[in-house]
């Protein structure tokens, strides 16, 4: 190795390990890795690279060990899946199956919902800027529930329903000033994050917003981010929460909801996390007696681990210094998690040959002409070849749908695997759909 090149992290899970944690994976002697019960290499084959896999097997299991958790723990708590985590109408449909309402945060998010068949009764309209046309749209929808962010939408939103002759049922969103104790970009509850009211100013607002036109404060709504693998974030915010939630009735206003947000985190490194028993057990000691019906928005923890990017390995690059570059047909494009977030994502061969072999230090990058464009630095991995196949693990959420076309790269299909069958879900984006809207004037013709 040469002097100054990163080492490996010794701590990283090596590929038997990854696999061991995840019960939806196998490898097959011949067939390699597989998701659920089919090989995915046979819908490599059948569809090409790059490609999503999702597993609704998978979302199902997630999706029940948490309602069962909830359960168990005495909770009347109705669950919302939160689009913004993958917001494919396959993968909502299975949650829609299950019983699962919707949280939105856009009017392409409520429509999606909507077409999947989440009815508008079960739609938690959540977001930062709702703008007028969007909140026009909710109530004519009449979506469930409104979550208010601001003093400033509250007006907004009393103006437009009042305008309309509708009622608006509201949750105030607190901002209750607590550390997730995640990435930065991904906490939302600290004082200084642009989302809710600061939580000492919620009585006042709430008061206000009973006696507004078009305005029926149902409740109280908060998320404090994403990725959380502890509970102390959860307890500290749930208990602000419940006091608030005390403080308005005290004063004579009516409170039917509790909605908690999401957060649960997800072990992409085989880190301990929260469980769901764990969660449950924190909500259950916030919330039992408050006579409320609470709410969860789980989107990361449902999804993550349920999806794939299959990638083909595009060249093998060496360089003087001892360096060792893995080119994939998949980019910052496709999964922009690592380059934004500084991500860590396991990495597996889908051939058990190749999984099996002795591991080198290796980089694993995209084709795409920017140094961000990078799945790992320095990770312990078999030495893939031309042509061989990897599996990015868990990306099921935040994956496909914060994908873009830089480099004019059109978006990757989508399958779903359900037990022993897999359904292509979206098609390979044809280039000719990059420019198809695009219109060159006349004077440069």
């Amino acid at each position: 190795m040469a002097l100054g090149t990163p080492r490996a992290d010794p701590t990283d899970p090596d590929i038997r390990e990854l696999l061991a944690a995840r019960a939806h994976l196998t490898m097959h002697a011949l067939d390699g890795l597989m998701l659920e019960s089919v090989p995915l290499n046979a819908i490599a084959d059948a569809v090409g690279t790059p490609v999503w896999i999702y597993g609704a097997a998978t979302m199902r299991q997630r999706y029940r060990t948490l309602a069962r958790a909830l359960a168990d723990a005495g909770l009347e708590i109705t669950l919302h899946y939160a689009l913004k985590a993958n917001d494919h109408l396959a993968v909502i449909r299975v949650f829609v199956a299950e019983g699962a309402g919707a949280d939105v945060v856009s009017e392409g998010e409520l429509r999606r919902a909507r077409l999947a068949g989440v009815p508008s009764s079960q739609i938690v309209f959540s977001g930062v800027g709702k703008s007028e046309h969007e909140l026009r749209l909710a109530l004519a929808m009449e979506v469930g529930q409104i979550n208010v962010e601001s003093a400033e939408e509250l007006h907004i939103l009393s103006s437009v329903a009042a305008g309309a002759g509708r009622i608006a049922r509201v949750a105030l969103r607190i901002n209750p000033d607590v550390d997730a104790e995640t990435h930065t970009k991904i906490s939302t509850g600290r004082m200084h994050d642009k989302f809710g009211i600061p939580w000492n100013d919620i009585a006042g607002l709430y008061r206000h917003a009973a006696s507004l036109p078009g305005i029926k404060p149902v409740g109280l709504a908060m998320h404090i981010g994403s990725q959380i693998m502890t509970l102390a974030p959860f307890r500290a915010a749930y208990a602000r929460l419940a006091d608030v939630a005390r403080h308005v009735r005290a004063e004579g206003h009516s409170v039917e909801v509790v909605d908690c947000g999401g957060g649960l985190g997800v072990p992409y490194r085989n880190e301990p996390f929260v469980s769901p028993a764990g969660l449950a057990g924190a909500l259950h000691a916030a919330f039992a007696g408050l006579d409320v019906r609470l709410q969860l928005e789980p989107g990361r923890w449902l999804v993550a681990g349920a999806g794939l990017l299959v990638s083909s390995v595009l060249m093998v690059k060496h360089v003087s210094n001892g360096m060792r570059f893995v080119v994939l047909d998949a980019a910052m494009n496709d999964l922009l998690r690592p380059t934004l977030y500084n991500a860590w994502h396991g990495i597996v061969p889908l051939s058990a040959a190749d999984a099996v072999a002795p591991a080198i230090q290796t980089d694993v990058v995209g084709p795409v002409c920017e140094s961000g464009d990078t799945f790992a630095r320095s990770r312990l991995l078999p030495p893939l070849v031309r042509n061989a196949r990897v599996a990015i693990l868990d990306v099921g959420a935040y994956g496909s749908v914060m994908s873009s076309t830089y480099n004019a790269r059109p978006l990757a299909p989508a399958v779903l695997v359900d037990g022993e069958r897999w359904s292509l879900i979206r098609s390979r984006q044809r280039h000719e759909a990059l420019w198809q809207d695009e219109h060159v004037p006349e004077s440069l013709a």
